[in-house]
């Protein structure tokens, strides 16, 4: 990730087709469309408002969710003791590499260095150890939403940056059995958030060992595919057993009066989301969002013929007003200083779901012209029930953008039953690649050697079948291999 200021990242002006540099177009449109840009701190970036507004509507609808279930949110701090971190050994190799350190605060040097947080487990077990005395104080279930940091060595703006914003649940349980129903329960959440409100598909399973939490028992993610053909790990739900309890000391006295220690889970999602839906849905034009997340759902155009501010403006006015009392997100575009056309070319660039021109014709009609971003179809609705007219078209384009993205994932994943004809479609047509795998980590280690690509997951509920697709040895699971972000 570059520095601001630096003159070959000056404001990008055009788009690099999706279809010759996928990764240049995803690094143009976001500037073009002022989602994010880079910031003076390596690795970082800054979200603007535009980027801002979709995080904002993430948060909203995942927060109503996740209050839903019977979670509430709290706060705990950015730093974190050096000691608190070693206490977990599996969780201190894990993100030894990418821990952000404080040795100074002010002109003294610290006795114990202090970390800037790149996951919460360490600090909230802490207090979890605190608060937690009996079976009654259980389940815990608390979630925050909170900037992270870690030291990345490859950054891409939303993809993966120094610090990020995320949520992060932290939950303590009585039995075992109730973690592992939390774990499960946080997942399928994430996935009908993922699909309802984002419309992008994914896929859910669990983690093989090697690509687990560092410190879980067992790790869940969900994982979508994106445009180029590669994964996106898109939400992960962790089953810490009992690692982190027995490291911080979290123990309660039980029903029958022995002493036990909690079974605990976290999960969490990222503003990576944010790059998910640009690499989903986009296309050569620019972004394409789905209405449920989008800053402005509708962007009113009005033409410009005439005294149109004594003429057409009012109308236009008249239908935002309108539509704001759907509760529909509109912005009324009625700057002098851009013509019609470029006002397109721009809101089409910035993704949003439906255009509405209206001029003196219109007027004379009784009409409004509306222009859908997904299909790019020009429709002349009558003013009549416009606004409900719009409601409906609205959630047309959320549908059609889910099943889009749900064709280009069926047609972009397949099965194989033998090496070669795995590290053949690898190589030439990217995308989920389906086969059988026997559980031994030298394998999977083998095939991600080869072909840069990773057990992205292992399905829940799977009977394997088969003989594994690189020793030969019996399947275990039905892997879904890609080459992921």
């Amino acid at each position: 990730m570059a520095k601001a200021g630096d003159k070959n990242e000056a404001f990008v002006t055009e788009i690099t087709p999706r279809s010759e540099d996928f990764s240049r177009w995803y690094t143009d449109v976001i500037r073009r469309a002022e989602l994010a840009d880079y910031s003076p701190v390596k690795g970082c970036m800054v979200i603007r408002p535009y980027g801002y507004a979709i995080w904002e509507l993430i948060q909203q609808g995942l927060d109503r969710r996740i209050k839903a279930t019977g979670h509430v949110n709290a706060y705990f701090p950015l730093l974190i003791p050096q000691g608190l971190l070693l206490k977990e050994a599996d969780h201190v190799e894990g993100f030894a590499p990418q821990v952000a350190w404080v040795t100074k605060g002010g002109d003294e040097v610290l006795e114990e260095p202090l970390l800037v947080r790149p996951t919460s487990e360490a600090i909230i077990g802490t207090m979890y150890a605190k608060w937690i005395q009996s079976w009654r104080d259980l389940p815990v279930l608390i979630n925050q939403w909170a900037n992270i940091v870690r030291w990345e060595k490859v950054t891409r703006l939303f993809l993966r940056t120094t610090e990020f914003l995320w949520q992060e649940g932290h939950t303590a349980h009585e039995t075992a059995e109730e973690a592992e129903a939390e774990t499960l329960t946080i997942l399928r959440l994430y996935k009908e958030f993922c699909e309802t409100e984002l419309a992008m598909p994914v896929l859910e399973g669990r983690k093989s060992e090697s690509e687990k939490f560092a410190g879980a028992d067992r790790t869940y993610s969900i994982e979508a595919l994106m445009g180029d053909g590669r994964a996106l790990q898109a939400g992960t739900s962790h089953n810490l057993g009992q690692n982190f309890a027995r490291a911080f000391d979290i123990q309660f006295q039980a029903r029958d009066k022995s002493l036990q220690y909690i079974w605990g889970t976290s999960w969490g999602v990222t503003t990576r989301l944010i790059g998910g839906i640009i690499m989903t849905h986009g296309d050569d034009s620019g972004l394409v969002f789905p209405p449920r997340v989008a800053p402005y759902q509708v962007v009113i155009v009005p033409i410009p013929r005439g005294d149109w501010r004594e003429t057409v403006l009012p109308h236009a006015r008249q239908i935002a007003a309108d539509l704001r009392a759907r509760d529909v997100r509109v912005f009324l575009d009625d700057r002098d200083a851009y013509t019609p056309g470029w006002k397109f070319a721009e809101w089409e660039m910035r993704g949003v779901p439906l255009r509405l021109e209206i001029g003196p014709k219109d007027i004379e009609k009784g009409q409004a012209l509306l222009v859908r971003r997904d299909i790019r179809e020009k429709i002349a609705a009558p003013r009549e029930d416009l606004p409900g007219r719009i409601v409906d078209l609205l959630a047309a384009i959320q549908q059609n953008l889910f099943e889009r993205a749900l064709r280009f994932r069926a047609d972009h994943t397949t099965e194989v039953s033998s090496y070669e004809e795995l590290k053949q479609v690898l190589e030439g047509r990217p995308g989920f690649v389906v086969a059988p795998w026997c559980g031994s980590a030298e394998c999977e280690a083998s095939i991600k050697a080869e072909t840069q690509a990773t057990i992205r997951n292992l399905p829940l509920e799977d009977t394997a079948g088969g003989t594994c697709v690189r020793c030969g040895r019996p399947g275990i699971a039905r892997a879904y291999f890609a080459k992921a972000y």
